[in-house]
């Protein structure tokens, strides 16, 4: 954070890529120097770890129906996108198995995530943090999800969601079925520019208005909040997604974000001012209504526990553990 208790990233001077100009692509040539703790380091020496895993279907990681399981939270947005690309894509579980976390930081070991009794680890692990060391013995990072795992390999294949997705959309897992697209070539650039202002001003917009500890950065970041949605509102007015008339990666990335809002991001995180809700934005709201019609959609989400467990769990935020009544599809202008 600076003074102003915003949280910014620093800024970096060298910006060579490996293959281009005076760096040629040589194995040996480069040295990598990180330190344990940082998280940005940790990006580092996961991309060293997990680098094979580009696009299942290259690598070590065969196109293959039954080999993958995906690992999920139900409040956790980054998770939701995961579950949304099983859904949208019409992926099966005997193409991709799912197993749906339980969010208990008392019992958790590390990480907060543990398997239930009615959820269990086709693996045997008690929690999120015994299958990273089941996987990956030794590992000293977080313990997070989403987590898409090799089972025939016993190899952890990605926990970023934003590759996680990327891979699902580009695997067929042995099935000529026809799927819905979520990145195809010819918007390609137009989604990546979007999930850019989408993240900045939205999806982390509204953690960085919860985590704000001086009114200075919370303002900043409630501006972008409001910014964020005056966008969306402009763009959504017009055409029926945020790419066009069809939904697309943009639309998954953005989808979880609305559907927290109104019962967590902006009552407790007061992003953008608590007052504001999705029904403040015809357009955006109308969006909501559409995307949650699409086959599948409704089924990748508990909304209520979703919302609820940001009471429960930011402690921080909620010092007294009182949990507002659960909202509903209906309140936030959705039909189930």
């Amino acid at each position: 954070q600076d003074k102003t208790g915003s949280y910014r990233r620093p800024s970096y001077t060298f910006d060579g890529k490996i293959g281009e100009g005076k760096f040629p692509d040589e194995a040996g040539r480069y040295h990598l120097y990180v330190g344990n703790p940082c998280p940005w380091c940790h990006r580092a020496r996961l991309s060293l770890a997990l680098r094979s895993i580009t696009k299942i279907g290259e690598g070590k990681f065969p196109d293959e129906a039954g080999r993958y399981h995906l690992y999920v939270g139900n409040p956790c947005p980054w998770c939701h996108r995961a579950r949304l690309s099983l859904a949208l894509r019409s992926i099966t579980a005997d193409e991709v198995g799912e197993t749906i976390l339980e969010d208990n930081p008392v019992k958790a070991s590390r990480g907060g995530w543990i398997f239930s009794s009615a959820q269990p680890d086709p693996l045997g692990s008690k929690d999120l943090r015994e299958l990273y060391d089941k996987l990956s013995p030794g590992f000293k990072g977080r313990c997070t999800a989403p987590l898409l795992v090799d089972l025939k390999a016993r190899k952890i294949v990605s926990n970023e969601s934003s590759d996680i997705v990327r891979m699902l959309d580009g695997a067929t897992f042995g099935s000529d079925k026809e799927r819905l697209q979520l990145y195809p070539a010819d918007l390609a650039n137009q989604i990546d520019e979007t999930n850019e202002w989408v993240y900045e001003l939205l999806n982390n917009g509204c953690y960085r208005c919860g985590f704000s500890t001086q009114q200075a950065s919370y303002d900043k970041a409630s501006a972008d909040v409001r910014h964020g949605l005056r966008r969306c509102e402009e763009v959504l007015s017009v055409q029926d997604y945020l790419c066009g008339d069809v939904f697309s990666e943009a639309d998954l990335r953005l989808l979880p974000t609305v559907l927290r809002f109104d019962g967590a991001y902006a009552p407790l995180f007061r992003a953008g001012g608590a007052h504001l809700r999705i029904r403040d934005y015809p357009a955006l709201l109308r969006w909501l209504q559409r995307c949650w019609t699409m086959d599948g959609v409704k089924e990748t989400i508990d909304l209520q526990d979703a919302t609820s467990s940001y009471f429960r769990q930011l402690f921080p935020l909620n010092p007294g553990g009182l949990l507002p009544t659960p909202i509903t599809a209906e309140d936030i202008g959705l039909k189930d």
